[in-house]
């Protein structure tokens, strides 16, 4: 028996006399409740927080490429770098262009203060300092763009290439994921989605063991024309992505009645369900219940029954309507 169940129904074991001799009878005790909770399970799948597949921007030979899979990056680290002689002979040159320009201009504005040369001449001078400036500052980002950076902590989950390559720009080198935490994509009904809130934490059960994720943002649209919605939780540690990860909803949902075992239900008639119960006389008499919800061995049930009723354990099976019950 579950143990929020135990605090509702008490089970008594009694010796009953019938006129075949004394038999063992199972009853139990009920409370009536106003309200009883709903456990669904909703699975989904791990996925990483950030996954990026990583290329040089410009065409080159791969140099060097510093990782392999499986191994652990810190953001800004270099994970690989092209052949970078032309960069640095072009950066260098846009360099000594700018610096002459510069001297240039210092030098200008100094005869200018003097009245040795016009505004124009001047207005020139400036010119083409900003011009050697801009390509100087083209070369270095085209120099930076020879090493491949990681963009955040994380762990390179494959590689393409080797060294030697030859590549044009945004062919794929690297594929890293990021090693912080993971989330989970959960398909969630319309009628649930009142019941969890962004930024509350959440129970799954992810390989046999229950860990605790957030909502981070519900999809505002439906699923493909379904009745479920998108539910994006996250995870504060790092879990294998891929794995199944099982949301754990507990609701509680109001509703006057009881909880009784299974097995203590009876069909009855157009499919109604009956269960035996002993009244004030001591005679088994039969109640007709409406089932509201099923969970594991029990059902949550309400009907005629109420505070302080006798169920009987097992039903048609282990007793006859009409019986008077000696114990």
């Amino acid at each position: 028996m579950r143990t929020s169940y135990k605090i509702f129904i008490t089970s008594i074991l009694i010796n009953v006399f019938f006129n075949t001799g004394l038999n063992a009878l199972e009853i139990l005790e009920v409370k009536i409740l106003n309200s009883y909770k709903v456990s669904r399970d909703f699975p989904g799948k791990l996925l990483p927080s950030e996954q990026s597949k990583l290329a040089f921007e410009i065409p080159g030979k791969i140099k060097l490429i510093n990782v392999g899979i499986g191994d652990t990056v810190q953001k800004g680290d270099v994970l690989a770098e092209l052949d970078d002689r032309e960069a640095m002979a072009q950066l260098n040159q846009s360099k000594a262009k700018h610096d002459l320009a510069l001297q240039v201009l210092n030098r200008f504005k100094d005869l200018r203060t003097k009245g040795h040369i016009s505004i124009q001449d001047l207005d020139n001078a400036s010119s083409e300092e900003l011009v050697a400036k801009s390509q100087y500052e083209f070369y270095k980002v085209k120099f930076e763009q020879t090493k491949l950076l990681a963009p955040f902590d994380g762990i390179v989950q494959d590689r393409y290439l080797d060294t030697g390559s030859v590549i044009n720009g945004g062919i794929p080198i690297i594929e890293i994921l990021d090693s912080k935490n993971v989330k989970a994509h959960i398909s969630i009904p319309i009628s649930y989605i009142d019941k969890i809130e962004i930024g509350e934490s959440y129970t799954f059960e992810v390989g046999g063991t229950f860990r605790k994720a957030k909502l981070q943002r519900l999809a505002p649209m439906s699923l493909g024309g379904s009745d479920n919605r998108l539910a994006v939780f996250v995870f504060d540690a790092f879990i294998s992505p891929g794995s199944i990860a099982t949301l754990k909803l507990n609701t509680i949902e109001k509703g006057r009645g009881t909880w009784v075992p299974i097995k203590s239900l009876s069909q009855s008639e157009q499919g109604i369900w009956a269960i035996f119960t002993i009244n004030e006389e001591k005679k088994v008499v039969r109640d007709l219940v409406d089932v509201i919800y099923f969970e594991g061995e029990y059902a949550y049930v309400n009907g005629t029954l109420k505070n302080g009723d006798l169920v009987i354990l097992g039903g048609a099976q282990k007793i006859i309507e009409g019986k008077l019950i000696d114990y």
